[in-house]
């Protein structure tokens, strides 16, 4: 019998699953202020090639989190068909990833880090967060003239092993594979420019 997401199970109340996810985002957040990851001069350090902690520690998320639910699922621990998967819509999708790459470049943060930044004093980030609102407010105002190009590429809910028709422990070791040879270019690069 599946056991998690728990809330989805009904093994915990919708209360308490807030309660904890509240607590998780703390210690995420506390985290990423301890790795210095609310400092923008740390975070742009990747755009130039001198420090790539950042792309170290996602892909290790990245891999740790996606081995965690292939694991727990083929032990029938979880059930992939509770977790919630947006659906895939291709082109607005690269390009809103596109627009936020340039907003972390010229800002130095993402949406969390700024937060991170914040609550650990960091006034910069007030200017980050105050652009996030704005620019939030500019999608919400001008969603009439966006509406049909933010549904282009309508993928539905898909994940890679549906994509590539592939058992989801190929995909993960593809994307372990692709994670250590990324590493190992970050190490070199850092290296290099620094």
């Amino acid at each position: 019998m599946n056991a998690a997401p728990l809330v989805k199970m009904e093994m915990i109340s919708a209360d308490i699953n807030l309660a904890l996810a509240g607590l998780i985002g703390f210690g995420f957040g506390f985290m990423l202020e301890r790795a210095g990851f609310g400092s923008a001069i740390r975070l742009t350090g990747q755009w130039y090639g001198k420090d790539w902690s950042v792309f170290r520690v996602m892909f290790t998320a990245i891999v740790t989190a996606m081995f965690g639910i292939i694991i727990l699922e083929s032990l029938d621990l979880i059930s992939g068909e509770a977790i919630y998967i947006n659906n895939t819509y291709l082109y607005p999708q690269i390009g809103g990833g596109l627009l936020m790459g340039a907003g972390f470049v010229i800002g130095g943060y993402c949406p969390g880090t700024s937060f991170v930044a914040l609550a650990s004093g960091k006034l910069d980030a007030i200017f980050y967060i105050l652009g996030l609102m704005f620019g939030s407010f500019v999608f919400a105002e001008a969603w009439p003239l966006i509406e049909s190009f933010a549904s282009k590429g309508n993928l539905g809910k898909i994940t890679l092993p549906q994509l590539f028709d592939w058992s989801p422990w190929m995909v993960g070791f593809l994307v372990l594979l692709i994670a250590i040879v990324g590493t190992w270019g970050a190490n070199y690069l850092e290296k290099k420019f620094t």
